[in-house]
């Protein structure tokens, strides 16, 4: 099965590889975890593959997302640049489409379908990543975010061999019953916890599913580092 590079040279030898191209894989997490940190290195080894990019921002500006890959030294600046990564405003689209009542604001915007994400999504697109898709689930019933993820997947898979990584915080997961996890090829979960031994605060990966590839159960404790994640 062929292997797209996470970015992360240590997690790649621990997972066979790489991510599974061509599929898509999940990372949840809270707040804090390292979710874009980790999007930002998958996103930056494809574009010093010569892949075409596109990042569907919901959450965060370009700007602000440009700015922390220069500051890890994982620039995508130059790659924003010249075309090769498109970052689509999503965040500043929904916030412009939030309407004033006299009761505050109402969030209107966040009224869309899943499946309309693929339109972001050119012919042509070798990777794509959507930080953070939970932001337009939390009106959803189970069933209607069930079908209309799947419709999602579905969709993105019939574009060759475009691979997709979507980002879930865990609020979003929970309301959600985990049912993301049944869609997807690969997911990772990055949690923050106390280490039983030490008392200290510390970042794991699980890796509850990936095709394909034989895991350890154990977790893997990372650090993020001014050069990015760190595996220990």
């Amino acid at each position: 099965m062929k292997r797209i590079s996470s970015g992360i040279p240590e997690l790649d030898t621990r997972i066979g590889g790489g991510y599974l191209a061509g599929r898509v894989l999940l990372i949840t997490g809270d707040t804090g975890t390292g979710k874009t940190t980790f999007t930002i290195h998958f996103l930056h080894r494809a574009c010093l593959d010569g892949k075409k990019c596109v990042l569907v921002a919901t959450e965060e500006l370009p700007e602000d997302i440009l700015d922390l890959s220069e500051m890890l030294g994982l620039g995508l600046t130059k790659y924003y640049e010249n075309g090769q990564l498109a970052i689509e405003r999503s965040f500043q689209n929904r916030s412009e489409k939030v309407q004033t009542s006299k009761f505050g604001f109402t969030p209107e915007g966040l009224e869309i379908e899943l499946p309309t994400l693929s339109d972001y999504v050119p012919e042509g697109t070798d990777v794509v990543v959507i930080d953070n898709i939970g932001v337009f689930t939390l009106r959803l019933s189970i069933q209607d975010f069930r079908d209309q993820f799947d419709a999602l997947n579905f969709i993105l898979s019939t574009r060759g061999d475009c691979t997709a990584m979507f980002v879930m915080d865990d609020t979003a997961c929970k309301m959600t019953h985990n049912l993301a996890e049944y869609s997807v090829s690969d997911s990772l979960r990055l949690m923050v916890d106390e280490n039983p031994y030490t008392g200290n605060i510390e970042r794991y990966i699980r890796i509850p599913k990936m095709r394909r590839t034989c895991l350890s159960l154990n977790p893997i404790r990372f650090e993020i580092t001014s050069s990015g994640i760190k595996l220990l």
